[in-house]
């Protein structure tokens, strides 16, 4: 796409610890009349830096980086420099990974197989503040946000005592003295612990437990 005399580039700045994909994204800057790199950097720490200097339009950030992750660094960047729009650059399309980028900052999530097309397509939008989400970022949003919650959440702090007390092989008198109630009120809790995990037996109570460390 060709810019026109009177439009400034859109200055972009690369974070990306692989100097190859840095080097890659660099030449595709090149192509695009109406973008122009702005600086690069190969950390988290490094990109605060550099951002403070050239103070770019928007950033290509990766992820994963070493010592402070691409979240965290998205995060600072945009409580610094507000007016500065992050574009998550990554290979990974991990629902949590998207979920804490979004909530960070990123104006947009990409992954690296990218046309050059989609990726100027993107960083354009992210310049006049819209958003871009790569179709299988979207697709890993919906499959987080539709998991059932963990078990257990929703246990109360006694009954978790009473679970951890169950897992040690105590039965409902045992642990009506350990914990110095009667054994009618462990019976309703172990009821009610049953219930909340969605099992039939103490068995299966124990096991889930200790399947997804409930009780830790």
């Amino acid at each position: 796409m060709k810019s026109n005399a009177s439009t400034k580039p859109i200055r972009v700045m690369l974070v990306d610890d692989h100097t190859m994909v840095r080097r890659g994204l660099a030449t595709f800057l090149k192509v695009h009349d109406d973008l122009q790199l702005a600086g690069e950097a190969d950390s988290g720490e490094a990109a605060v830096e550099v951002c403070a200097q050239v103070m770019p339009d928007v950033i290509l950030m990766d992820l994963v980086l070493p010592e402070m992750d691409g979240a965290a660094t998205t995060r600072l960047i945009r409580r610094q420099f507000p007016q500065v729009q992050v574009l998550a650059l990554t290979s990974f399309k991990d629902g949590e990974l998207i979920k804490n980028a979004l909530e960070a900052g990123a104006i947009g999530y990409l992954l690296k197989d990218v046309s050059a097309d989609e990726l100027a397509r993107a960083i354009r939008a992210a310049h006049a503040g819209r958003a871009t989400l790569s179709p299988e970022a979207a697709q890993a949003l919906v499959e987080t946000a539709n998991q059932p919650p963990a078990p257990g959440l929703d246990l109360t702090e006694r009954e978790r005592e009473v679970l951890g007390l169950m897992i040690e092989g105590l039965n409902n008198t045992q642990i009506a003295g350990r914990l110095t109630v009667s054994p009618s009120t462990i019976k309703s809790h172990v009821s009610s612990i049953l219930a909340k995990l969605g099992v039939a037996s103490r068995t299966e109570a124990v096991a889930l437990a200790l399947r997804s460390r409930i009780v830790l």
